[in-house]
């Protein structure tokens, strides 16, 4: 499942091809066969609107409509917001540009004069007024994502701490204590912090649990740096790194690394299933030692 990081980068892709001021951010083409968006579509054409903004919330892309001559108007705003779950992208195409996928694979085509934004095998869409959207608990709040300024680090180390009998690195992975961290993060930060990812949260101390949350909006941070120069990218071919090497067969430090020595002590890394999900967890026996008793 595309995570925080990655998320955030396609929302600010998206931005960049579609928002902004003047002609570039009126639609001049809406298509979909999501039943969602459909039906908002038949309520009011998204053609002929403008893509105010494009922002991510967690592991979600919420892209902002509005009439032209309102756009400013939170009122008059409706927000498409979708989520890739495992396999959903988006891809952002130059007018003329060939497609890496068959148009009729898409599930929603937004397209400016400019360039057409098309999402493949995303599985959740729904159209939401900003007071709707505010009652969505699906949807994280600004203070709960890692990546917005409003994020709220302290909330997050007392909403962490509160999942006393539950696994840290379950913890980490629900949106609620804190938005964006994915089962690659999840590994990740517990290996940096020295945290064994199956111990459980009462075992850890605040300070322990504010290392947590510091460390995974340093990571996601690091991941989401700006690309030079104004290209139109999204994450394809985009590595995610961890780690300060240049190798990139060394850009992390667990997670995928089953059988490996690992880069501080040596020791095989292991692996193990994790939770009602089954998610995959990686780290090393020996740097993140499970605490006793």
């Amino acid at each position: 499942m595309p995570e925080g990081d990655t998320i955030f980068r396609t929302a600010r892709a998206l931005g960049r091809a579609l928002s902004g001021d003047g002609v570039r951010s009126v639609v001049r083409r809406f298509e979909t066969t999501m039943a969602p968006l459909a039906r908002a579509e038949d309520e009011r054409s998204f053609a002929g609107e403008r893509v105010v903004r494009v922002e991510s919330r967690g592991k979600w892309v919420l892209m902002v409509f509005a009439p032209e001559d309102a756009a400013e108007d939170e009122a008059a705003q409706r927000v498409v917001a979708t989520h890739m779950l495992m396999s959903g992208s988006w891809h952002i195409y130059r007018q003329g540009e060939v497609w890496q996928k068959p148009r009729e694979q898409a599930r929603i085509v937004v397209e400016s004069d400019a360039f057409v934004a098309a999402a493949f095998r995303v599985p959740i869409a729904k159209v939401y007024t900003w007071a709707q959207l505010r009652r969505e608990r699906k949807i994280p709040r600004v203070e709960e994502d890692l990546l917005r300024e409003e994020f709220d680090a302290e909330a997050a180390v007392k909403r962490l701490m509160a999942r006393g009998e539950e696994s840290i690195g379950e913890a980490l992975l629900s949106q609620r204590v804190m938005a964006g961290v994915g089962n690659v993060f999840k590994s990740e930060v517990c290996f940096t912090e020295r945290v064994n990812p199956f111990a459980k949260v009462n075992r850890l101390s605040e300070q322990q649990a504010q290392g947590l949350v510091k460390r995974s909006r340093q990571l996601l941070e690091a991941n989401v740096m700006e690309d030079s120069g104004d290209r139109i990218v999204t994450y394809r071919g985009w590595q995610r790194r961890t780690t300060r090497s240049a190798n990139p067969g060394a850009s992390l430090w667990v997670y995928g690394r089953g059988g490996e020595p690992c880069r501080r002590c040596g020791t095989a890394i292991e692996r193990l299933l994790q939770g009602d999900g089954a998610r995959v967890t990686y780290w090393c026996p020996v740097c993140q030692m499970r605490p006793e008793g």
